[in-house]
């Protein structure tokens, strides 16, 4: 959006301004607002200060699309992705819509048995910044369930 400001006490006449993700309060005082997605990586940013994966413990991560959830065993101490798994791996005919719960518990399931054959039974859980409940908390249970401890 470009919006065409006066500026007359400063000495700048019909000044050009880009805006994004701005709010107006009053007069020409503007709030910025931030989105869903940049509060959710903050809040992430702070989870990984104290969360890290480890060789014998890698951190097992979540990212939620709105279509499908992805999940990773990596390793930060090398900066290497050990295992993942996700709903847009599988075959189109053998799995229900990626962005539901069935879905997000078969994804649990499947990274706790590639984390089985790799050799590891205890992770450390990163939810991405996400609320723990629905498709995060499936993925979780699910891999509990499996056998991997967190």
């Amino acid at each position: 959006m470009i919006c065409n400001l006066q500026f007359k006490n400063l000495g700048f006449n019909n000044y050009k301004l880009q805006i994004t993700n701005y709010k107006w309060i009053e007069g020409f005082k503007m709030l910025r607002i931030a989105s869903k997605n940049q509060t959710r990586q903050r809040v992430h940013d702070r989870i990984r200060k104290k969360v890290m994966g480890t060789p014998e413990r890698p951190r097992l991560n979540v990212y939620r699309s709105l279509n499908h959830i992805y999940v990773q065993l990596i390793d930060d101490l090398k900066g290497v992705t050990l295992a993942a798994a996700s709903t847009a791996d599988d075959r189109k005919g053998a799995r229900v819509t990626g962005g539901n719960v069935a879905s997000a518990k078969m994804v649990g399931k499947k990274i706790a048995e590639l984390a089985k054959q790799k050799g590891f039974t205890k992770v450390v859980f990163d939810r991405g910044g996400y609320i723990y409940h629905g498709r995060v908390k499936a993925v979780a249970d699910a891999a509990r369930e499996a056998g991997l401890q967190f």
